[in-house]
């Protein structure tokens, strides 16, 4: 979808738009969201902000998908200047700059941490991401290596927690911070498993009630443990798939996706995809780790499986670790 295609739905007589949930858990689902609720998410992220009438606002991922709609929302919302580029791994590329006027600065963008961390790699885009007043995060967990690198940027960078249903994100936190703080408007509970419900009346009609497993800080701000339908439970014991990732990473373990097969011993055994040849007794000997940690198997496989939008696929890794 083009900017010009997104402003004639838009400016339609309809007062729904329709959208495309991710599918990073399984099939992606076609949804209509009323344009009203996606003024009311917009205003309440220009207000977090501090984004006002005349900022410059970059808009560089796909229309297709939520993230990208929201961007023309609040630039429409906030009257903000929207510059536009063509969705790829190098945003802030030379040419990207030049073809939207080298702008000196930029106020507002959104990424992905593919986008961000391919950035980081080129000094001249690195030193344009600079120029960023408020970068949002979004559309996939954010490594430890990237987060680290991000953290002594002296800019705004936020990592962002949502959904399509909840047209983008519901939540912010600095990338220096552990825990997310809700925007104004939200309110937050946890289910008898510890699940977030979201009760956001501006943006859905209905209570949200997710899979994402959370521990509270004080009254509203919350961390994300991880997701329940990622809970591997092997020879009665719960691993977090997330909780294994992460740490794989912290000990420089990096291209693994933690997924599992069904096991008869242990109903379900953990599988590491990789595509990079892993020293599976350097895993075993590292410190931090539980022994149900260690993997049934571990398959190298050619790309890890993603979703259109750039989310792991964790449905098809399941499909290929029982393959």
């Amino acid at each position: 979808m083009t900017p010009d295609e997104f402003l004639s739905l838009w400016d339609d007589a309809s007062p729904t738009m329709e959208v495309h949930t991710s599918g990073s858990t399984g099939t992606p689902k076609r949804i209509y969201i009323e344009k009203e609720r996606m003024r009311a998410s917009a205003r309440m992220t220009c207000d977090f902000l501090g984004l006002k009438h005349g900022d410059t606002a970059l808009l560089c991922m796909s229309l297709d998908f939520i993230a990208g709609k929201m961007m023309m929302v609040r630039a429409i919302e906030r009257g903000m200047q929207l510059l536009h580029v063509e969705p790829s791994g190098h945003p802030l590329s030379t040419q990207n700059m030049e073809s939207i006027g080298n702008p000196s600065g930029i106020d507002f963008a959104a990424m992905v941490p593919l986008q961000v961390w391919n950035t980081l790699q080129v000094p001249e885009e690195r030193e344009r991401l600079l120029g960023i007043r408020h970068l949002i995060i979004g559309g996939g967990a954010i490594s430890r290596p990237l987060e680290d690198a991000l953290r002594s940027l002296p800019i705004n960078v936020w990592s962002s927690y949502g959904m399509t249903e909840t047209l983008s994100h519901i939540a912010l936190r600095r990338i220096s911070e552990d825990h997310y703080t809700p925007l104004p408007g939200i309110s937050l509970e946890q289910d008898e498993e510890g699940c977030l419900i979201i009760d956001a009346p501006a943006l859905c009609p209905q209570r949200l009630y997710t899979n994402d497993i959370v521990r509270f800080h004080g009254k509203d701000a919350f961390r994300v443990l991880g997701r329940r339908d990622n809970t591997v439970c092997s020879g009665g014991i719960k691993i977090q798939i997330e909780e294994v990732e992460a740490w794989l990473q912290s000990i420089g373990v990096d291209n693994v996706m933690v997924t599992y097969r069904e096991d008869d011993a242990l109903g379900q055994a953990l599988v590491y995809l990789t595509t990079d040849d892993i020293d599976a007794d350097a895993i075993r000997n590292a410190g931090g780790a539980k022994r149900y940690w260690m993997p049934r198997r571990i398959i190298k496989v050619g790309t890890l499986p993603q979703t259109p939008n750039g989310k792991p696929d964790r449905a098809k890794a399941h499909r290929m670790a029982g393959d």
